[in-house]
């Protein structure tokens, strides 16, 4: 498990950068509002499938591994939870061992 988990936003992020293609560019040819496409781009904000889709189709790049990154972001982040990881702790087994 990494560290520190990457968000897909710091990927796209990246990505526009170095195409300098600009935040707002993005957020009109996607119809995502600027401050929706800031946010993920930020980290603020999950990278949703239909986010995922149209940056992806924007930029032509495939929409698939941001959502799997976002997932995994998510786990990550939900593990090291204290309030999940106690109520996890408490919960008890209920599928039968076979």
């Amino acid at each position: 498990m990494p560290f520190v988990p990457t968000h897909p936003g710091e990927v796209v992020k990246d990505e526009i950068e170095c195409r300098g293609i600009t935040q707002r560019q993005l957020s009109d040819v996607t119809g995502i509002a600027y401050s929706v496409v800031n946010e993920v781009l930020n980290c603020k904000r999950p990278m949703t499938v239909e986010y995922a889709l149209l940056m992806g189709k924007a930029l032509d790049i495939d929409a698939m591994p941001l959502i799997s990154m976002q997932s995994e972001y998510d786990m990550i982040k939900a593990k090291r939870s204290k309030s999940l990881s106690m109520r996890l702790s408490k919960m008890r087994k209920i599928a039968a061992v076979l």
